[in-house]
């Protein structure tokens, strides 16, 4: 059964501890960092995500190697300077950068802009996420796909922001089945950002927000794969009983996690300790 954090789970959190709502001061962030890479679930744990906003205090810092996604905040022509910032620091190791297109008219022209940059400036043996903009359940324009096809093209993740501080920042079913669906008919791996600490479909106890669940997005991308419907991922990403959800992921071979895990790469996450405690709670790890 795929339980271990070695298998199905292995690097499938990004640390966005420094990111809302958590907003962790940077040195705690670090410390708390390197605190999970020492833990028993230390393998579930992906690079800690940095602002380019926080390059200089990073510098300031960080005391021993450590692994970081680059979030850079301008455009394409911002990825270089960042890298170069973070890279020239000898305990920092850039291992992703992550971008979001701006929300334009013409997104492809923009999503060509960000691959030209990516193909100078992406440090050997790293990964670029580039986020899409969010359709809130209209119909995506064909910029959008096209932006979808140069991004598939060029062999980067896809990334969407699937939560926030307010209700309409949480894609729909719908959305979220589409954006799946999207990205494996392109054959594109994709990350998830945002609004996922827990392991099965929510409502925030204190907000009110739906809140998608990320085993229910593996049990989506799979069903999706095998080829099921965009409407029967929806009614995957929909399930509330953490009981139904577990038991269909214990059902899954090598074969299945590992082509789950192919496609949804990773989510970004302010808590490690949540997503954790929900694993332990559904027996899912130990």
């Amino acid at each position: 059964m795929p339980t271990d954090a070695q298998g199905l789970w292995c690097g499938l959190i990004d640390d966005a501890a420094m990111f809302p709502p958590g907003n962790a001061p940077l040195p705690q962030a670090i410390t708390a960092h390197h605190d999970h890479q020492r833990a028993t679930y230390a393998p579930l744990v992906g690079p800690l995500l940095c602002s380019d906003r926080n390059l200089r205090e990073l510098g300031e810092s960080v005391a021993e190697p450590l692994q970081v996604g680059l979030i850079v905040t301008g455009g394409a022509g911002a990825i270089g300077p960042a890298v170069q910032h973070a890279s020239s620091n000898e305990y920092v190791d850039v291992v992703a950068v992550e971008i979001a297109l701006r929300d334009e008219d013409d997104l492809a022209r923009n999503a060509e802009r960000i691959v030209r940059m990516l193909e100078i400036e992406l440090p050997d043996g790293a990964y670029a996420a580039v986020e899409v903009p969010r359709t809130y359940d209209r119909q995506p324009t064909g910029s959008w796909w096209e932006a979808l096809d140069v991004i598939a093209a060029a062999e980067h993740r896809l990334k969407l922001r699937t939560g926030g501080e307010h209700p309409d920042a949480h894609p729909s079913e719908q959305e979220l089945a589409r954006f799946i669906d999207a990205a494996l008919d392109r054959e594109c791996a994709f990350k998830l950002t945002a609004g996922l600490h827990h392991a099965v479909r929510n409502t925030d106890a204190e907000h009110g927000y739906e809140q998608h669940g990320f085993c229910n997005v593996l049990l989506a991308t799979r069903a999706l794969f095998d080829g099921a419907t965009t409407e029967d991922a929806e009614q995957l990403l929909a399930v509330r009983d953490a009981d139904q959800v577990a038991a269909e992921l214990r059902g899954w071979d090598d074969s299945a996690a590992t082509s789950a895990r192919r496609w949804f790469t990773s989510l970004g996450s302010c808590s490690i300790a949540e997503p954790v405690a929900d694993l332990t709670e559904m027996e899912l790890i130990a």
